[in-house]
C-alpha cells in the first residue's frame, strides 16, 4: 500500500557524525573559564591585582595557557563595576560546582565576598557636616509611634 522509504531519513541520528562532540565536562571547562575571563577583565579594570592573578592562575589552569589580558578601561562607576563582578563570580560559582572543582569555586566564593563586601561600603557623604539624610520623627505636624489613628490596629 505504501511505498517503501528509499533515503535516509535526515532526522536519523548517528553516532558516526562527520562533526567533533565535546563532553559535558569540556563544556564545563569552557563555559567556566569563559565566567572567569569576564570576571579578570572586571577585576583589572577595577585595580585588584592580587585578585586579579590568582583568577588568572585558575584560567591557566583550565585552558592550559595564559589568558589574554585586557588593558583598556571603560571608565565605568566603581559600584557598577562591583555589580557586574558579583554576577559573573556566581556564575563561575555554579558552573565551579557543576563540575566539582573546589579551587575555582572557592576563588568564586572569595570573589563574591570581596564584591558583596565592596557594595555595602557607606557612600561618602556628600551633604555637608552634621547632615543627616534620615527623616527627623519629632518634626511638627509628624504623628509620634504612641499615637494611633482611630481605627487603626
Amino acid at each position: 500500500m505504501y511505498e517503501p522509504i528509499r533515503t535516509k531519513s535526515v532526522h536519523a541520528t548517528s553516532d558516526d557524525a562527520d562533526f567533533p562532540h565535546r563532553s559535558r565536562e569540556d563544556e564545563l571547562k569552557i563555559q567556566l573559564s569563559g565566567h572567569l575571563s569576564a570576571l579578570l577583565a572586571v577585576t583589572d579594570e577595577l585595580g585588584l591585582d592580587e585578585a586579579a592573578e590568582a583568577i588568572a592562575g585558575q584560567i591557566g589552569r583550565l585552558r592550559g595557557a595564559p589568558p589574554a589580558r585586557h588593558a583598556g578601561l571603560s571608565g565605568a562607576d566603581p559600584a557598577a563595576l562591583h555589580r557586574r563582578a558579583l554576577a559573573l563570580a556566581g556564575r563561575a560559582l555554579v558552573v565551579a560546582a557543576s563540575r566539582a572543582d573546589t579551587a575555582a569555586a572557592i576563588l568564586a566564593a572569595e570573589r563574591m565576598d570581596a564584591h558583596t563586601a565592596a557594595l555595602a561600603e557607606p557612600l561618602p557623604d556628600r551633604s555637608g557636616p552634621g547632615q543627616n539624610h534620615l527623616p527627623d520623627r519629632n518634626l511638627p505636624g509628624r504623628k509620634s509611634p504612641d499615637q494611633r489613628l482611630v481605627g487603626a490596629h
